[in-house]
Order: structure tokens, then sequence, then C-alpha cells
């Protein structure tokens, strides 16, 4: 299915001013369709010919729809758009004419003129037209509820029909809440309640308010019922605001341990402020859970940071019997541990800093490559490289793969460009700087990584399989098990060791 801008692009000649406001319009129409009871279409002229392209539409969700279809798409001339015609060409709201039959579905017919207000704030040009269809079929006597729905969406049309409907969004705002259905209050222009929805009125009472609030001011209402003095003030400015003719963001009201959400409009068909509407949600159950989300994320942390803690007393406990260590073989063995235990510390310092169970690799790749240059046990300077990027990585795939990163790049480094002395030149043929390039690239939700040096190389008896020291049956056990991988070692294309990994990351691959 095309998007509006899509369809209003290909067959219109409107400007990117005139599709930007239909999106607000489509934005915030949800409001509009279910205080009227009825499908909103958005249609568009096409080349100035007599038709009308059908860009949006939305459903009430308090009332039937009048189309079981999508319109979206649908091209339509003739009289069947002549009510169309006269809200384009007159720049007024049509409500003229006989129910029309949508197969065994009455309904009516009404056009309101979509107007593009000039930037000085002028009666601008219109642009297009929303057709407000309501079904018939379910029609009786209205309650005092759809009364007060009928009216404010009269309201809410004319200042379509003016171009101060809908108002600018703020940012950052969503347009999920609150809706009709949450809580609908009506204040006159002085700001007294002349109609509260039972939702609304249910909402007011969780804040600590019994009486009815037909009546009441609702600035000083917010002012009162507020835990803080602050958040209080701040939501009574948001009405008040919206009786100035403003648009205010969302504000939200804190008291007896619920919350409520509220938005002010402003009501000025014709430019003449007549109050204001106040749509409330309870949100007490949505707040619960983000600060429980908020302490379950700050608790994981605490404990990302012990564990972090407590490895690095392991390292600096193995650093200090190393020390203490007469035989060679002994100290680089705990050494070497040492770096192990290091790796993973860095794993979980960086979760402790993060929101979620997740790592911007890259960074940590950056740090062990750095770390592996300083310790390891060899005359040549050498130097480290990155080529893409690894991304964001779920903590059980971290873990292991910075273990396995930090062996091959020590093993890079001490064995592929080894003390001189020990078996062959200290460091690369044809005079290049010795250097280790890690790659790191994303294919078909498998992360493919390479550690490539240009050292001397692989032994002429190694055997990938069955050969190579601890560092290198810990790097197969952790790629094989804990990752679900594969690894091989193999001579590089010019010269040198490459180490290729392929680690699936469908288990918790992030992009």
């Amino acid at each position: 299915m095309s998007t509006l801008r899509d369809l209003a692009e290909e067959h219109t000649q409107l400007r990117p001013a005139d599709i930007d406001h239909l999106h607000r319009i489509a934005g915030d129409w949800q409001l509009l369709s279910d205080l009227s009871f009825a499908d909103l279409l958005l249609w568009v002229p096409v080349d100035g010919d007599g038709t009308f392209l059908c860009v949006a539409q939305v459903r009430p969700t308090t009332a039937p729809t009048a189309y079981l279809d999508d319109q979206v798409g649908r091209i339509v001339g003739g009289p069947e758009v002549a009510h169309l015609e006269v809200a384009y060409r007159q720049g007024r709201i049509w409500r003229e004419g006989d129910p029309v039959w949508y197969g065994d579905v009455p309904a009516r017919h009404e056009a309101i003129p979509v107007r593009l207000r000039a930037a000085d704030g002028e009666s601008g040009e219109v642009v297009a037209v929303v057709g407000r269809d309501t079904n018939l079929s379910t029609a009786r006597t209205p309650s005092q509820l759809e009364l007060n729905y009928l009216t404010t969406a009269d309201d809410l049309a004319q200042m379509t029909a003016d171009g101060t409907f809908p108002p600018p969004r703020h940012p950052g705002e969503t347009t999920s809440a609150p809706r009709v259905g949450d809580g609908l209050v009506r204040l006159d222009a002085n700001g007294k309640v002349t109609y509260a929805s039972p939702n609304a009125q249910s909402a007011y009472r969780r804040l600590g308010y019994a009486s009815h609030l037909v009546g009441e001011d609702l600035a000083k209402l917010h002012r009162r019922l507020a835990s803080d003095p602050l958040e209080g003030t701040d939501a009574a400015n948001g009405v008040l605001a919206a009786l100035r003719g403003e648009a205010p963001p969302r504000r939200e009201i804190d008291a007896r341990g619920a919350t409520m959400l509220t938005r002010s409009l402003p009501l000025m068909p014709a430019g003449v402020p007549i109050g204001a509407l106040v749509l409330v949600r309870d949100i007490t159950e949505v707040r619960r859970r983000d600060r429980a989300l908020i302490t379950k994320d700050a608790t994981i942390r605490e404990i990302h940071h012990r564990v972090k803690n407590n490895l690095q007393t392991v390292a600096a406990l193995l650093r200090l019997q190393a020390r203490r260590v007469s035989m060679p073989e002994a100290r680089v063995a705990l050494e070497e541990s040492v770096r192990r235990v290091a790796s993973i510390a860095l794993v979980h310092e960086t979760l402790s800093m993060s929101s979620d169970e997740a790592v911007e690799f890259d960074g940590i790749v950056d740090r062990v490559a750095s770390a592996a240059t300083e310790v390891a046990a060899t005359e040549v300077s050498v130097g480290m490289r990155r080529k893409g990027s690894f991304g964001v990585l779920p903590a059980e795939i971290a873990t292991s793969l910075v273990m396995v990163l930090n062996e091959l790049l020590l093993n890079a480094v001490e064995h592929g460009f080894p003390p001189a002395g020990e078996g062959g030149a200290a460091g690369p043929e044809g005079g290049e700087a010795p250097q280790v390039v890690v790659t790191a690239h994303r294919f078909r939700k498998q992360l493919h990584v390479s550690v490539a040096d240009n050292g001397r190389g692989l032994p002429a008896e190694f055997d990938a399989e069955r050969g190579g020291r601890l560092g290198l049956q810990i790097v197969r056990a952790l790629v094989t098990g804990e990752l679900r991988g594969s690894i091989e070692l193999r001579p590089g294309a010019a010269g040198g060791t490459e180490a290729v990994l392929v680690v699936p990351l469908a288990r918790g691959e992030r992009g």
C-alpha cells in the first residue's frame, strides 16, 4: 500500500508544506473520528480535473465503520464527489444532502475543507478535503455523552477548516494517548467544567477527587490535587494555555499513588475562543511498570558492576601470586590467566554502564587489542587496526567472544612476531611494518570475524585441529561450544596467519 506522501506526489501538484500538513492531519485525526462516530477519508484533488484521490482513512473506535473496504488509493469523480468539490472550492463545511448507501450500509456524507494557514497566521488556501461519513444503520437518540462528543467534533471540524487544527506536535510526543475513550473533559471560556465523561470522572476519583467535576475550575483543581506543587502548577498552566488558544505539551499529575496523563487542546472555531478540550488517561499501572523496569535495570547494572569488581579482585590476586612464583612457566601461566580474567571484566564493566543486556562491541575490541600489544612478550612493536564494525552484541555472545579475540590477538603478536633468535626474523619480510588487522562484518545473521597478521606464519608441522597451546584450546572450546560457531586457522593471503570466525547471531542479534 502506497503511503500518503507517495500518493500525493504521484497524482497531485501539492507542495511539500501541503503534504506535511496532511501528515499532521492524519497523525491526529483519530480524535476527530472518535468524537464524530464517523469514518474520516482524506481526499486531495487530482490535477484540477474534478476528480479526487483518497490518500488516508481512519475508522472510529466509538462506532461501526461505514466502509468494510479500505478506500486509500481510490480515485472518484462526477456526482459522487460533488460535496467534496463544494467544500474544496468554497472553503466551507458541507452538510447538505440525503443519506447514501454503501452496499447495505446507509451513511451520511459531510465534507470538511483542510486549510493550511499562511506563515503570517492569516487564513491560507484549501489543500484537501476530509470526508466525514457516518454509518446510520445504528442511528438512535444520542445520549448526553454522544451529544457532547458531537458538539466537540463540530468545533474541531471548524478548526480544521480554519487551519488551526491539528496543533503543532511537540518533540518526542506520540499520538497513542490519551484518546477519547480514556476520558474527556470540556471546559467553557472561563475554565469551568461543562462536561466530564464517566471515564474522566473515574480518573479524577483515583487522584482523590470524589465529587462531580461539572462546575469545577479545572486549573485550580489540578493545583489542589497534585502531590508535587510544581507538578500541579505545571498541569494547571497547561489548561490555562489551552484556554488562551495555545496547544501545550502533555502533562502528568501524581496524587495519592495514582498518575494521570492530560492533554489540553484549545476550542476556537472560526477563531473565537470558546473553551478547551482536556483528554485524560489513568496511567498508574504504566508508570508502576516503568518504575519496576528502572529498578530492574539498575539492579542488573549493579550486578554487572559487582561482577566486574570481583573479577578485578581475582586478577589482582593472580597477579600478586605470579610475582611470588619463581618458576618462569608458572609465572607465565598466571599472567595469561590475569589477562583472560581482565578481558571478561571488561565486558561486565561495559554492561554495568548500559541500560540493557547488550554492549557496543567495537570499543571493547579496541581496548583488548591495545592491551594485547602492551603485555605481549615480544620485542617487536606491532600495530593494531580494526576494519568494519561488530555493532551491538548481546552479553552472552560478547563475554565469550572477547575471550576468543583476546587469545587470538595475543597469539598473533607473540607467535607471529617472536623475539629475535626464536625461530626466524623478528618482523615481516619486505620491510612492511608489523601489524595485526581485526576485520568484522555481518552477513545473513552471522558475524564474520578475521584476525590476520603479517608475521612469520604457521609452523610447517602445525595441526589446526589438535595442535596449539592452552590458549588455542580455549578458543576452539568457546567458539564451537558457547558461541556455536566455527573457526579456521590458515595462512594469510599475503603471508602471516589468519584466524577466521563465523558466529551465528540469531540468539539475540540487535543490528
